[in-house]
């Protein structure tokens, strides 16, 4: 009895922070999509009408939820399965016994814990500028200039670039599930006269299903709550056309101060991604291959 109130006393920090910190927010975050608020006055309850404002916004209208929510829906079409592909692509090189292989390995994984702060925010920026870096690699094979941060479609590549270039954190999971594959496999694979590339899709990719799952699943979840890059590159632009969820939320509380419409936009963002994240769950028994049949 003495040890479990002394475990108490030492975890009542990380309760209390996370009843403050955590929970706390959550609860009031859905009270006020519920009211009108601003931040100074006292909310008024509303009802559901933040929610059916959000979804009652036209499509023409730029600066309108159901506009930033599709700019955040194909932002994740492209980003998660490019950044996916690219970091199994990585991780494959770096499973082979080559010479210096852990200086590359931390070497591909600094750009996860540089991609999304301030300083490559604005370096991105300037590289994707009409006079930058890409456009001066571009011009050295006769490629006329391109102004990318101006275009639709030149500005959400230039976040989506940025998303795949943070794909360290993904690669160092496909990697240890690389490491722990079962060599005997590849030997009697070779034995039987199968190609490598026959071997990597039928034994490689089967087995790494569950690393697979994992990063999409956070991926698909990231990426949805992106915010660094449209802010720090696109700024939203042009035509709102990268103002993505959270950029829209970030918005409407702190720019418009319209706490209430901001909170119901959260929470619709949230509702889509549990959504998406049952629904994957529910869909894993049909593709991804569990060792131990998925039981542990």
């Amino acid at each position: 009895m003495k040890n479990h109130k002394i475990g108490l006393l030492y975890i009542a920090p990380w309760i209390i922070g996370f009843l403050v910190l955590t929970i706390w927010p959550i609860i009031m975050s859905f009270y006020y999509s519920l009211t009108d608020y601003n931040m100074i006055t006292t909310p008024s309850f509303i009802g559901f009408k933040n929610y059916t404002s959000l979804f009652q916004s036209s499509l023409v209208n730029p600066n309108s939820f159901t506009v930033s929510l599709r700019a955040t829906i194909i932002y994740v079409i492209f980003s998660v399965p490019l950044q996916l592909v690219f970091a199994l692509f990585v991780a494959f090189v770096l499973n082979f016994k080559i010479k210096g292989i852990s200086f590359f390995r931390t070497a591909y994984y600094i750009p996860s814990i540089l991609g999304g702060n301030v300083a490559v925010g604005i370096l991105w920026r300037f590289m994707f500028n009409p006079t930058g870096l890409v456009n001066t690699f571009l011009g050295t094979f006769g490629i006329h200039s391109v102004d990318w941060l101006s275009t639709t479609a030149g500005a959400m590549f230039s976040i989506v670039l940025l998303k795949v270039w943070q794909f360290g954190s993904s690669m160092l999971i496909f990697l240890a599930a690389l490491k722990n594959l079962p060599p005997d496999l590849y030997e009697v694979a070779s034995l039987e006269g199968a190609s490598k590339l026959k071997q990597f899709f039928k034994i490689t990719i089967p087995l790494i299903t569950p690393s697979i799952f994992f990063n999409l699943v956070m991926q698909i979840s990231n990426a949805f709550q992106e915010f660094n890059g449209p802010y720090l590159v696109t700024q939203g632009g042009p035509l709102q056309t990268t103002n993505l969820a959270s950029l829209f939320i970030y918005q409407q509380a702190f720019q418009r101060y319209n706490m209430g419409y901001a909170s119901a936009a959260s929470w619709v963002l949230f509702a889509i991604i549990v959504s998406i994240t049952i629904i994957l769950f529910a869909t894993q028994r049909f593709w991804v291959y569990y060792s131990d049949g998925g039981n542990d």
